[in-house]
């Protein structure tokens, strides 16, 4: 018996939530990026004590959809596994590409925050170093910069003077103190000393008051 493994392309349609809306006020466009387990019109809603004037939020939704307990009842989803990683990430960025394009996104009209939290860091980071995402800040929350991914990868971002801002929880409990501790020294590395990191009292989540310092 031989078993083989073919590819097939094709076209797919996935959907993204958004908050607010784009109007001659609007000063900052976030493109949120959530953790696993999430769906976006959930995740979304940390966002909403932002002024709404003033911020347009942007929820791409993560693609693997799955029952989170056996009641079937509430979904979740996760950006990658481990199982065809590479093409997994091939299509996530593609599709972050065109939710970019579709907004007509620029740098040169808004304040762009890309925002990855949890696992959404990992697709964060790969989409901002692989693509070239034109941003002014990036920030990431809750998680870890992938293996693969060099200070040359991010070179682009501080050649643009773009803001780096990594938050983290010091009783995270994905995240033990000594890998805290060297993910802190490779984010220095790889960012040339130049993010800005940040340990706040707590776990792994997201608190409301940490994003709106952001913009501060």
């Amino acid at each position: 018996m031989s078993l083989t493994k073919k590819q097939v392309t094709y076209t797919a349609t996935s959907s993204y939530q958004t908050l607010n809306s784009i109007t001659t006020k609007t000063k900052n466009i976030w493109i949120v990026l959530h953790g696993i387990g999430y769906l976006s019109r959930y995740f979304i809603r940390y966002f909403d004590s932002l002024p709404a004037d003033k911020n347009y939020i942007i929820a791409p939704q993560a693609p693997s959809k799955y029952y989170l307990k056996d009641n079937y009842k509430r979904v979740g989803a996760s950006w990658l596994t481990k199982e065809d990683t590479d093409t997994e990430i091939h299509n996530t960025l593609n599709y972050l590409d065109q939710v970019y394009q579709q907004e007509n996104i620029s740098t040169k009209k808004h304040n762009v925050i890309v925002f990855g939290y949890s696992q959404g860091v990992s697709i964060a980071s790969r989409w901002s170093a692989l693509c070239k995402i034109p941003c002014n800040h990036l920030v990431l929350y809750s998680g870890s910069i992938p293996n693969e991914l060099e200070q040359e990868h991010f070179q682009y971002l501080l050649d643009q003077n773009a803001k780096i801002t990594c938050i983290i929880g010091n009783k995270d409990e994905y995240i033990s103190e000594d890998n805290r501790k060297k993910g802190a020294d490779r984010i220095a590395v790889i960012f040339n000393g130049r993010a800005k990191q940040i340990l706040f009292d707590g776990g792994h989540e997201i608190k409301k008051e940490l994003i709106s310092a952001l913009l501060e």
